[in-house]
């Protein structure tokens, strides 16, 4: 009985008797989410999400330094200017009713530091030199004050009396000034720090 005849077999490839064709493909499979690449064509650069920035040296560019802004040194002018200007209003007010005002060199501390503040912006020194301010504001006030009610009595102007009788003004400012008065003083201390501080923030 003749046998039909068999189909042919495939021929082994390169010596694996399982190896198969496979269709040839002269375009790259393109990969999920990113655009088929042409031949002869340079690679796309693929997307991210994330913008790409570099400076000098292929590295990111550097943040803007910040600064505190202001002049320290225009601030501490500034503070005296404003010491000297509410030195003569203190001592105005001082001779107008005749005694002293304990509540005003509050005041003058939180106006000199917040002059300081806002002129001189942020620096840790500048808190301290607006109580030291403050401090000779008020001193500078008072020794003004009696220095206009002594002119009066004495018609001369209050500089005559402040330069010519100074030893005796500050005799009389010390005799005069009591504990309370001395609270008053380091409070309005206290206020220009933190006024400064409040101010430059």
């Amino acid at each position: 009985m003749t046998q039909p005849p068999q189909p042919p077999q495939p021929q082994p490839q390169e010596g694996n008797p399982y190896a198969q064709d496979k269709p040839a493909t002269d375009q790259p499979q393109p990969g999920y989410g990113y655009p088929q690449q042409q031949p002869g064509q340079p690679p796309q650069q693929q997307y991210s999400p994330f913008p790409q920035q570099q400076g000098p040296g292929g590295f990111a560019p550097a943040p803007p330094a910040s600064s505190g802004g202001g002049n320290p040194a225009l601030g501490i002018l500034a503070g005296v200017v404003a010491a000297l200007i509410l030195a003569w209003a203190y001592g105005a007010i001082m001779k107008a009713t005749e005694h002293e005002i304990g509540y005003a060199a509050i005041g003058v501390g939180f106006v000199v530091g917040l002059v300081v503040g806002k002129v001189g912006g942020r620096n840790a020194v500048l808190p301290v030199l607006a109580a030291v301010i403050s401090l000779a504001a008020v001193y500078l006030g008072q020794i003004t004050g009696i220095a206009m009610y002594l002119g009066d009595m004495a018609n001369i102007s209050f500089v005559t009396a402040l330069t010519d009788h100074f030893s005796s003004i500050n005799s009389a400012w010390k005799e005069a000034a009591d504990f309370k008065e001395y609270a008053f003083i380091v409070v309005g201390a206290f206020a220009a720090f933190g006024s400064a501080k409040k101010a430059a923030s």
